[in-house]
């Protein structure tokens, strides 16, 4: 059986030019083609003559109205259910509430003193890599922040079980006007005690005389009830009275936000020494290359008399050089007596214990926190000799050192 046919058959065709040869050379041969072409079996020819006669192409419709097109939604039709938005007050208190506070209060008129009972907290959030806290409470009867009362630790536990009493020395007209305020802390041997929240009672009278023990039931505020994703930043504060030296320093930040391209940053701090709303003296960082997770331990030294604590504050700035164009603010935070919540908590501590090194971590915020009677502080008297910049807010960062 043949493999292959070819067109023309060469050696038929060498035969009968062998003659000519010698006349026109051995080139002639390459004129001639060759194609070759399968030889098909007679098992396939059969296939194919059956499989012709059974194909019908007759009742085969090509219109194009038989083929069925999926039905498209019209366009421009608004559906409200899928833009329905939750209401900001319940996204707040999804977010801000961190467990529950149980205690009893009462008031003694034989000794002019509060009683306050912890008896427990429930369901409080893990602080630790075990899913666990090692919590306790801290007692203050507002406006004074140096008499305060703590409970024991307790480990281990997101439902610690208190049970103890403390009293603060108080007449009972003065209740209208002050205000109980409970810091639950998560407990640690190595580092800064995390603040897990706050419970805050302003009305103190607000369920009767307190003649008898009154049952309370409070929820657990979260610390950090604006939280941007920014990251976080650790900053420890010293006081030195005697010296009149303030220093804070910028310890480490994690988490930052990524503002390069590349997916990291280029951060440094900038720390404000503030008086109303004025500046009066800064302090930079090194900058850290291509990292959101600095490590700084710089210490930035201010001098702050004794007489003027209360009249300052600290405005700190993450701030992400860029050497071709101005610099982005990345995160801030505040300090100081006249602001709300953790950056207070902190002054008056440090406050609490002068020459101690106090630690703390603050998570950063797109604006500078708000300060509360700043218009009431009265004139500034810090010693501003040499400082010719007084403003408040940098329109633009500028240059590293600018």
């Amino acid at each position: 059986m043949k493999i292959s046919q070819s067109t023309p058959e060469l050696n038929k065709h060498f035969m009968e030019e062998d003659e000519g040869v010698g006349k026109k050379g051995i080139f002639r041969l390459t004129n001639v083609r060759q194609s070759t072409l399968p030889t098909v079996s007679q098992r396939h020819e059969l296939f194919k003559r059956q499989l012709s006669h059974k194909l019908d192409l007759s009742n085969i419709e090509f219109q194009v109205h038989s083929v069925k097109h999926k039905e498209q939604p019209n366009l421009g039709v608004i559906k409200p259910e899928l833009y329905k938005q939750v209401s900001i007050d319940s996204v707040k208190s999804e977010h801000c509430i961190c467990g529950k506070l149980f205690f009893t209060l009462s008031y003694t008129h034989g000794s002019e003193s509060l009683v306050v009972n912890v008896l427990r907290c429930e369901d409080l959030p893990a602080k630790d890599f075990s899913g666990t806290s090692d919590p306790y409470v801290k007692i203050y009867l507002l406006p004074d922040r140096k008499h305060k009362c703590q409970t024991k630790v307790h480990r281990k536990t997101l439902s610690p079980e208190f049970n103890e009493k403390f009293a603060f020395s108080v007449p009972y007209k003065e209740l209208t006007s002050r205000v109980l305020q409970f810091n639950i802390y998560d407990f640690d041997r190595f580092s800064r005690h995390d603040l897990i929240g706050t419970v805050v009672i302003k009305d103190i009278l607000c369920e009767g005389s307190l003649a008898n023990e009154t049952f309370f039931v409070r929820d657990v505020m979260s610390a950090n009830q604006e939280k941007f994703d920014l990251g976080e930043l650790m900053l420890s504060l010293c006081y030195l009275p005697t010296a009149g030296r303030l220093t804070l320093t910028v310890v480490k930040a994690r988490n930052l936000k990524a503002m390069d391209i590349t997916g990291a940053s280029d951060p440094y701090v900038k720390v404000s020494l503030m008086c109303e709303g004025k500046r009066i003296k800064k302090r930079k960082t090194s900058v850290k290359k291509n990292t959101l997770n600095p490590v700084y331990n710089e210490a930035l030294v201010f001098d702050v008399p004794q007489e003027n604590v209360d009249d300052v504050y600290l405005v700190v700035k993450v701030i992400d050089y860029d050497r071709i164009g101005s610099n982005e603010v990345m995160g801030c935070c505040a300090l100081g007596p006249k602001h709300v919540g953790l950056g207070r908590d902190h002054w008056f501590e440090m406050l609490e214990n002068p020459r101690k090194p106090v630690a703390q971590w603050y998570t950063l915020q797109e604006h500078v926190p708000f300060c509360t009677n700043e218009s009431t502080m009265g004139k500034c008297r810090l010693n501003c000799q040499g400082q010719s910049r007084q403003s408040t807010v940098d329109s633009s960062e500028g240059s590293l050192y600018g």
